[in-house]
């Protein structure tokens, strides 16, 4: 794989929030190799700008021929520039040194509406971004650029962008974080007028620092990775959304903070991580009363169970979900689960997870026929067996509606994990430990659906998947299971419990691996 060698050419902040720093990090987590040339330093933290030092043109000059003497240059993102001057600068040694993927973050125009240039210097700005191959402004700028007043509204930044599109032969990305409204959706136009809309919800968070130099250089690393625009500005708009999302855990400054760049990784890397699950580990060989469960998690006691909206049928059901309560709550918290509740989570995910969950499906119900063998009497039987038939019946509506009747995805090492383990319990261990293995399929995905279903849009595109696992007929078979895991733990020995409770737990677990894994995709 080769790493695309990104230039960001920009303005400083020492708090590291915005400018170059911004860059350098947002940059490593496209996927690039980060190099900088600075235009200005400038003394700003989270509460503004104090002072700005503006290095003489020929310093520039020398910092850009330093990395283009050495360096082979995949991208160049180009963001504050200041003056007429260095615009000019930058201007002219681009157009003697071309690269690949131009992209140019007018800065123009500040948060307050203030403007930040001469209008020689904003004249030199626009000649230059005749250069880009996409721009990325502001509405504010997207106006200044336009030469009309700022957008109210999307459709009419959208017609700007179009205008302005067509007359610097450019592509422009209409950004809808300045909007007002439950979405922030960012669009690109090109200059034949063609729109292509990334849907994402807005977070509400003062700790926005940045995030249109972050957008920009994210763009411009994937477009040098070989992406489309389009693509490029759908991975970009994830990414940031997500470091939005976690950006007031950050707590850098007093004012309005950065976004959190690294959480992504963060997230991915311990997704990656090999240590058994301690969750797991933390079961006592054998269990006679399911007050041994109280320490198990974080909950600290089985009385979280009530957090449960389908209730438990008892004591040990009690006990397994306030043991399963924070990896119920992982659940909550994964951005694929966010962004499903509020209609905004990319399709190709949402395809992704489909697919896979269509793969699941085919060997759920296999896993279930099993366990209905093993069952200790008919009605169990009967009950088994016909979720075994109900799976196979969704998996065949899976592929005539949402995957269009494509063929069967190959398992990822999730689904092959996840399905390996419940073929291994209800086909090899006693029958109290296959169905606590299959019971978080059931209780986890019906309260994922009860939960979407308070929380989700009126107008969520992902509205049926919720009302199938947050309706009657779903939670009533819901209900069902957990009684009759109730009745085995009732009737079965402390060491059968105890291995009945890890099968769980590593299922529970398997359930938040299976819902993040299309996020971890590259």
């Amino acid at each position: 794989m080769t790493i695309p060698h990104v230039l960001s050419i920009a303005g400083t902040d020492p708090t590291g929030g915005a400018g170059i720093q911004a860059d350098i990090k947002t940059i490593c987590e496209a996927g690039g190799f980060a190099m900088t040339v600075v235009t200005a330093l400038v003394a700003q933290n989270t509460h503004g700008v104090r002072e700005i030092h503006t290095p003489d043109t020929g310093f520039l000059t020398a910092q850009l021929d330093a990395v283009f003497d050495d360096v082979t240059v995949d991208a160049v993102k180009i963001g504050m520039l200041g003056t007429a001057d260095i615009t000019r600068t930058v201007s002219g040694y681009l157009r003697e040194h071309r690269v690949p993927v131009l992209v140019v973050d007018p800065v123009m125009v500040a948060t307050s509406g203030d403007r930040l240039l001469t209008p020689d210097a904003e004249a030199a700005l626009a000649d230059l971004c005749r250069l880009a191959d996409v721009i990325t402004p502001n509405l504010a700028e997207l106006a200044v650029l336009a030469g009309t007043s700022r957008a109210a509204t999307l459709d009419e930044a959208l017609e700007q962008g179009r205008r302005l599109a067509a007359d610097l032969d450019t592509t422009v990305i209409v950004k809808g974080g300045h909007l007002s409204g439950a979405s922030a959706d960012n669009s690109v136009v090109t200059p034949d007028g063609d729109v292509h809309t990334v849907p994402v919800a807005r977070v509400s968070t003062n700790n926005t620092h940045g995030t249109g130099c972050s957008l920009s250089s994210a763009l411009t690393t994937r477009l040098a990775a070989g992406d489309t625009t389009q693509d490029a500005l759908t991975w970009a708009t994830g990414w940031l959304a997500e470091a939005i999302r976690y950006a007031d855990d950050l707590h850098v400054g007093s004012g309005n903070g950065p976004v959190d760049h690294t959480h992504r990784s963060r997230r991915l890397a311990a997704a990656a991580d090999t240590t058994p699950w301690q969750l797991t580990a933390s079961v006592p060989t054998v269990l006679e009363s399911p007050d041994q469960l109280a320490a198990i998690g974080d909950t600290g006691a089985p009385a979280a169970a009530s957090a449960a909206q389908i209730p438990a049928a008892g004591p040990w059901t009690r006990a397994l979900w306030a043991a399963s309560e924070p990896l119920y709550r992982d659940i909550l918290d994964l951005p694929f689960i966010t962004d499903l509740g509020a209609g905004t989570l990319d399709r190709e995910e949402f395809s992704f997870y489909l697919a896979q969950d269509a793969v699941y499906l085919s060997l759920y119900s296999p896993a279930l026929a099993s366990l209905a063998a093993s069952a200790p009497d008919q009605a169990s039987a009967l009950f088994w067996v016909k979720g075994a038939a109900e799976c196979l019946e969704e998996e065949a509506e899976l592929h005539r509606t949402w995957l269009g009747g494509a063929d069967a995805a190959t398992p990822s090492h999730v689904t092959a994990s996840y399905t390996s383990h419940l073929m291994r319990c209800v086909q090899t261990r006693d029958h109290v430990v296959g169905a606590a293995a299959v019971l978080p399929c059931y209780w986890l995905y019906a309260e994922v659906g009860l939960t979407l279903a308070d929380r989700s849009a009126t107008d969520n595109p992902f509205a049926v998947w919720v009302d199938a696992y947050s309706g009657e007929e779903f939670t009533g078979s819901v209900s069902q299971a957990i009684c009759l895991v109730e009745q085995a733990f009732a009737e079965a020995t402390p060491a059968q419990r105890a291995e009945a409770v890890r099968a769980y737990l590593d299922a529970s677990r398997w359930e938040v691996e299976f819902f993040d894994q299309a996020s971890r995709r590259s």
